[in-house]
């Protein structure tokens, strides 16, 4: 079955709910139960981990091993440090994004007796009273500072306040939405992947297309420190696709159009039979796609396979100009990589040995050696079946 059209307005608004909602990791409650409110009128059913971890699910027309596909809830975020003696605060990121980003940055201090404005300003932040010191600050977490939108002037005001060591901080994602499919924000790492996810769900519900076999459809909530997949995952899911940000730069093939299929990050190369899989239903459903290598950059696959978890897995990906920073994409990676996933639930499971953990050597997977021939098309297969040994 081909690949199912996408509600890209669809898309789009749950996108904005879900940038609208404060999810740094740690603070992802309110985004869980907005999550699962959509998935409960989309007619999906789901479970949560004690700690809010969605598996949803689409019963297949088989259940002899299960898919899943993921994306993560959290964001990136800061916390409290120290309160200092003139009543800014001091902070530490939650994830890995440079304080260059920081600077100027509005956001909201989450405390035990409510919440409080502030911005994200360099130490020295006024060229009135610093003059071109102001452009020889370092750039790095210990020279920028909090300004909280109240009476904070010193140590003890802050802590009258009710604002101690530890408090989280969610910064602002200032999301716009151009006419000409561009989006910027903070944050579409991984709020648009979650927006694209439900919209996959939504095609599904919209045209009752059931999946070739059960499919989990994961949302974790601790991705940005590491161990987003960890918890989340059964030992009955075969194959894992994520769903993440590409990261579009000089030296990079991600692009902000089409799907960006990633073959290895920091952790090495992703599942070769699973990736390409992926690839082959790009061509076949006629999805703009390219590949890509990335070298710093690790994903819920990370956590997953680090966990103990024998399972492929691939990462499907909307390339991101600026990651980790102020983003862009466009909405055509965002709807390509929706097409994708309802390609890849919909299509033939290939590889049957799958179905259990551990097996004899009858039916195992075989990677290609065959000499590449002049007159194979840019994307024609070479002959015979890469995916299944059928010998003893």
């Amino acid at each position: 079955m081909a690949r199912l059209q996408i509600d890209i307005d669809y898309l789009a608004d749950q996108l904005k709910k879900l940038l609208a909602i404060p999810s740094p990791t740690g603070f992802t409650d309110t985004v869980v139960r907005a999550t699962s409110e959509e998935l409960k009128r989309l007619g999906v059913p789901f479970e949560m981990t004690r700690r809010g971890a969605i598996r949803a699910w689409l019963d297949g027309k088989a259940s002899n091993q299960r898919r899943a596909v993921i994306s993560h809830l959290d964001t990136l975020g800061a916390q409290v440090k120290q309160v200092k003696d003139n009543g800014r605060l001091e902070l530490v990121p939650i994830g890995h994004w440079s304080a260059r980003f920081a600077e100027g940055a509005r956001c909201t201090i989450i405390s035990d007796r409510g919440s409080y404005r502030g911005t994200i300003l360099p130490l020295r932040a006024s060229g009135h009273t610093y003059g071109e010191d102001v452009d020889k600050l370092p750039v790095g977490w210990e020279y920028v500072e909090l300004r909280i939108d109240a009476l904070a002037n010193s140590r003890e005001d802050v802590l009258r306040l009710g604002i101690e060591v530890g408090d989280l901080v969610s910064i602002d994602p200032q999301p716009e939405f151009l006419d000409n499919g561009y989006i910027v924000s903070r944050y579409l790492d991984n709020k648009a992947g979650v927006a694209l996810m439900l919209a996959a769900l939504e095609a599904h519900k919209r045209e009752k297309a059931v999946p070739t076999v059960d499919t989990y459809w994961l949302f974790s909530i601790s991705e940005e420190v590491g161990v987003g997949a960890s918890a989340v995952l059964s030992h009955d899911v075969a194959s894992l696709v994520v769903v993440d940000n590409g990261t579009s730069a000089p030296g990079q093939n991600s692009s902000e159009f089409g799907v960006t299929i990633a073959m290895a990050d920091q952790t090495g190369p992703f599942d070769y039979h699973l990736t390409h899989k992926l690839i082959q239903l790009c061509r076949d459903n006629e999805i703009r796609h390219q590949r890509d290598v990335f070298r710093y950059y690790r994903s819920d696959s990370a956590s997953a396979i680090e966990a103990g978890a024998d399972v492929r897995t691939a990462l499907a990906t909307f390339g991101v100009d600026a990651s980790h920073g102020y983003e862009r994409i466009n909405m055509h990676a965002l709807r390509s990589v929706a097409e994708l996933l309802t390609a890849y639930t919909l299509s033939p499971v290939q590889i049957e040995r799958d179905a259990k953990e551990i097996g004899p050597m009858k039916g195992f997977t075989e990677q290609p050696l065959e000499k590449a021939s002049q007159d194979l098309g840019p994307g024609d297969r070479t002959n015979g079946d890469p995916f299944v040994e059928t010998e003893e």
